[in-house]
């Protein structure tokens, strides 16, 4: 529905509005105001036609463009304040500016441009003691001064403020309507980071590869550090070494008898350490680690805001669609919106896992 359709409607529905003032009178379908300003128009128009300037005739319609804002604007405004009264459902508006207000801001140009000719004439005149241009001027700044009262003051006068008061309320055209409160702009989304498959090369380092760590210690079995770490592991409840590694390092042992004190543990704490665990027991963390930077999907059972660093809301998830959680934080998770846009869910409650 237009702007125009929907005031038709409005002016229906106030219909009743029109009973409450008194009825206005004029001439013919024209208030006062109305013909008041058709004849100040009409005695500026068939002024315009004559020169402006002494000794050469030069008139606003042969001086450059000038007519447009002196005369012309002022012509346009006028028409349509006469069209409106033949022809309630033509047009109503320019743009966004009502009939009424176009021709307060047409009227109030022209009297600047007059008003510019003047100051002009007058200031060349101080300077050289010569007047350039004739009374058209005057005359023409005169009228549109007058054509000012009639539509920018006009509502504040008592007997042209008649034709203002009693009309019917419509909606305010689109671009003349309150402008809409501006959000801020979300923070631009930070480097991508890998998908689900990728997470693998950066988690940390699993049982294998600690274990593996581990036996490469075995080349320094010989000193009496790698003794002690061997009876460390036998108390633990390691396995023991096979027949052969045993034999081959008893010999060993023998030939290089272990000093009192090693430059890794001193004298009086080389039989009172605490046996550790084998180094299976690291991977459970290390595995919860890798399974929390697992990309899954996930299922809200409401609408949720997803929002940025600082709290502003991005977009929205909900019970409809999958939404792609790249990082689960135990309470928060990073969620990715199709369109690339990263954000962070707070709200973890009652989620399932696709």
């Amino acid at each position: 529905m237009t702007d125009d359709q929907r005031a038709e409607e409005f002016d229906v529905a106030a219909g009743q509005n029109h009973q409450d003032e008194p009825p206005q009178y004029g001439v013919g379908p024209f208030s006062i105001r109305e013909v008041a300003l058709v004849g100040v128009w009409l005695v500026a128009f068939v002024v315009s036609f004559f020169s402006i300037d002494e000794g050469r005739f030069n008139s606003v319609w042969t001086a450059s463009i000038l007519w447009i804002l002196s005369i012309g604007v002022p012509t346009v405004a006028v028409f349509l304040i006469v069209l409106r009264r033949l022809s309630p459902t033509g047009i109503r508006r320019v743009g966004s500016l009502g009939i009424d207000q176009f021709a307060s801001v047409a009227f109030s140009v022209a009297v600047i441009v007059w008003l510019q000719l003047v100051w002009e004439t007058v200031a060349f005149g101080i300077d050289s003691g010569r007047w350039v241009r004739t009374w058209v001027i005057w005359v023409e700044l005169a009228l549109m001064l007058i054509g000012v009262v009639l539509t920018v003051f006009a509502p504040l006068l008592p007997t042209l403020g008649q034709d203002f008061r009693g009309r019917a309320e419509v909606p305010a055209h689109r671009n003349a309507r309150p402008i809409r409160p501006v959000s801020p702009r979300p923070a631009a989304p930070r480097d991508e980071e890998p998908a689900g498959t990728d997470f693998a090369e950066y988690a940390p380092p699993a049982a294998e590869a600690t274990a593996a760590y581990d036996t490469t210690t075995a080349y320094d079995t010989g000193s009496a550090y790698g003794t002690q770490r061997a009876g460390a592991a036998s108390e633990a409840g390691a396995a023991p070494l096979p027949d052969d590694a045993t034999s081959s390092a008893e010999p060993r042992a023998e030939q290089e008898p272990a000093p009192a004190t090693t430059a890794f543990e001193p004298a009086h704490t080389r039989d009172t350490y605490e046996a550790v665990e084998t180094p299976s027991s690291t991977a459970e963390p290390a595995a919860e680690s890798s399974q929390r930077h697992q990309a899954f999907w996930a299922l809200v059972p409401e609408e949720r805001d997803v929002v940025d660093e600082i709290g502003i809301p991005v977009f929205r998830i909900g019970p409809t669609a999958w939404a792609l959680v790249i990082e689960d934080r135990v309470d928060v998770f990073v969620v990715r919106h199709e369109d690339g846009r990263i954000g962070y869910l707070h709200d973890v409650t009652g989620v399932t896992r696709g």
